[in-house]
């Protein structure tokens, strides 16, 4: 876990940009050309990376890949999987427990939005990403599905720290069970990725991606740096070398 969280860092966005900058900065005088090439770029790109037209042209593809859940598509299906996200330890709102973050916020909402609306049973999967973390991030959405959106969940799975195991570890609990074909809520962005590791697991998958980040109408604000264009270029990133890594090794 600890060496994954070090890639991450090293790879992704911003550090991996003021990585090279640094480089650059160090190579101004042994080689005056390059250093000044590698510390331009990468404050060039990173300011680009910084830009919600950025992140949006770079998360679109993905997004768009993923449909809209319909009635009829969600037809046949037995049960409900819903990928856990983040949390945010010690809300002091909540007595100082766990709670989940925006981003599982957004997949509960809709988890539970597709359980009302067709009854399936439902399934949570994640462990623990922090060792400070009270329970698995599974046990806390099951836990505030339950307590605050009034959906019951029949399955938690707590023993899986990325996609690939949130995959293997349900279905080790749902195929045994007879239930082969699922409904699979996440990110839409997320989803392509989820999917292929899901299927590869033994299931049949109908996508129910939630989170759209990359509609809606342009303005001129989206040509400016800001945070929320650096985090849509961060996750575009995570999912474009995720996707890639996934299909090299799964």
């Amino acid at each position: 876990m600890l060496l994954s969280k070090l890639i991450h860092f090293v790879v992704l966005p911003p550090a991996s940009l003021l990585i090279v900058a640094l480089i650059g900065l160090a190579l101004r005088r042994r080689s005056p050309r390059t250093g000044r090439f590698l510390f331009r770029g990468a404050l060039v790109v990173l300011l680009a990376l910084s830009t919600r037209i950025v992140g949006n042209f770079m998360l679109a593809p993905l997004e768009n890949s993923a449909p809209p859940l319909t009635a009829q598509a969600a037809s046949g299906a037995q049960a409900i999987v819903v990928l856990t996200s983040g949390v945010v330890m010690q809300s002091p709102e909540y007595g100082g427990d766990d709670a989940p973050d925006e981003s599982a916020l957004a997949r509960m909402r809709y988890a539970a939005r597709v359980q009302h609306d067709t009854g399936l049973p439902l399934l949570v999967t994640g462990g623990r990403i922090y060792s400070a973390q009270k329970q698995s991030l599974a046990a806390n959405m099951a836990s505030a599905l339950r307590h605050d959106f009034r959906t019951d969940v029949k399955w938690v799975e707590e023993a899986s720290v990325n996609t690939a195991e949130n995959a293997a570890f349900s279905a080790s609990i749902l195929l045994p069970a007879g239930i082969k074909r699922i409904v699979l809520v996440t990110h839409a962005m997320h989803m392509q990725r989820a999917e292929q590791v899901f299927r590869s697991a033994g299931f049949e998958v109908v996508p129910a991606p939630t989170a759209y980040y990359s509609t809606g109408p342009f303005n001129a604000f989206q040509l400016l740096p800001s945070s929320s264009g650096l985090s849509a270029s961060y996750y575009a990133c995570y999912e474009w070398i995720g996707l890639a890594w996934y299909r090299l090794r799964h």
